[in-house]
């Protein structure tokens, strides 16, 4: 899209996604955030006006950070690494969740009421049903 995958490296040690690696890679995010600390600059724009344009300049930002994250170039290590990473933060999640998950209701029960947190179960009843659709095609590949 717009921006170039070879401006960026994937983050290694502050989250997901990318980081600049090149003075491209800096000056396309400045172009990306100046856009948004103006159009909340500038008076006289109703608010609903001001959260569809922010909306569909964040919606651009995301999609080609999507783009850009596709295209980096990875070896066959990056590629290892990144997969260890990804599954030790999940299972930390995983682990975060399910305490969090069973204190509330424990902690409603207590209190002689059922309580649920939605999100909660819907992020943990996911990622159970995403493992099983990844390693039902896995397998089907093999």
């Amino acid at each position: 899209m717009i921006g170039k995958s070879e401006w960026f490296e994937r983050r290694r040690y502050g989250g997901w996604g990318v980081r600049p690696c090149k003075w491209q890679g800096w000056a396309y995010v400045a172009a990306m955030i100046i856009p948004l600390v103006a159009v909340n600059a500038i008076g006289g724009i109703s608010n609903d006006d001001r959260n569809v344009v922010m909306g569909a300049w964040i919606a651009l930002i995301i999609l080609d950070t999507i783009d850009i994250m596709a295209h980096l170039k990875k070896d066959e290590r990056s590629f290892m690494h990144e997969a260890i990473s990804e599954r030790n933060s999940s299972w930390f999640m995983v682990i975060v969740l399910s305490i969090g998950f069973a204190y509330r209701i424990i902690d409603g029960a207590r209190a002689g009421r059922v309580e649920i947190d939605p999100v909660i179960a819907v992020a943990l009843v996911g990622a159970v049903i995403v493992k099983a659709a990844t390693n039902y095609v896995l397998e089907r590949r093999n």
